[in-house]
Formats: structure tokens, C-alpha cells, sequence
């Protein structure tokens, strides 16, 4: 069973810039939908962005244009570029595979001034 690490949370200013990182256990070449979600306190788990093995990209409309999603099958890598960070993006963030793969430990960004 693959196993996913995230890093890179942090505190950052509003409008700054953050890139999160998921690491897996075992090669992820073969998994065809890896994603990043997001919990705000006192709020549900909600869907970031997707990507799919052939590179194409899903965004929520809360981070489109602001987000970007990529993965590096060769590193067992999936990232999250954040930029124009706002204080509504602060979250704990995880990796996950859908529907029903494992989830990261989940990682803190906190955009405050």
C-alpha cells in the first residue's frame, strides 16, 4: 500500500507564495488521479485540484488561476504551487489518491498578516 508524505506548509503572508510537496512511498506512475484537498478549521474536507497521469489538471473555482497542480512520476512526487495566497487559504492540506486511495498526514498553510 503506497504511503504519501506532505511538506512544505508554512506561515506565509497574504499574497505570497507557497509550494507544497507529496511524496509516496512507491512509485506513482501507475496511478492515474492524484489530488491535493484542503480543511479549513470548523469546515468540510474539500477537493483543490486533481491531476491524471497524462498531466491534465482540475482546479476548484475558489484556487483556479492561483493554484497549479503538477506531478513528477519519476520523483514519486505530486506539488501544489500556491500563489496570491489569501487568508481563506488557510488549511491543513493533504494528498490523496481518489476515490478510495490512502491520504497523507496533511500539512499547515497559514496565510497571515
Amino acid at each position: 500500500q503506497v504511503q504519501f508524505v506532505e511538506s512544505g506548509g508554512g506561515l506565509v503572508q497574504p499574497g505570497g507564495s507557497l509550494r507544497l510537496s507529496c511524496v509516496a512511498s512507491t512509485s506513482i506512475f501507475n496511478i492515474v488521479v492524484m489530488g491535493w484537498y484542503r480543511q479549513a478549521p470548523g469546515k468540510q474536507r474539500e477537493l483543490v485540484a486533481t491531476i491524471i497521469k497524462g498531466g491534465g489538471t482540475n482546479y476548484a473555482g475558489s484556487v483556479k488561476g492561483r493554484f497549479t497542480i503538477s506531478r513528477d512520476n519519476a520523483k514519486n512526487t505530486v506539488y501544489l504551487q500556491m500563489s496570491s495566497l489569501r487568508f481563506e487559504d488557510t488549511a491543513v492540506y493533504y494528498c490523496h489518491a481518489p476515490p478510495n486511495g490512502p491520504w497523507g498526514q496533511g500539512t499547515q498553510v497559514t496565510v497571515s498578516s
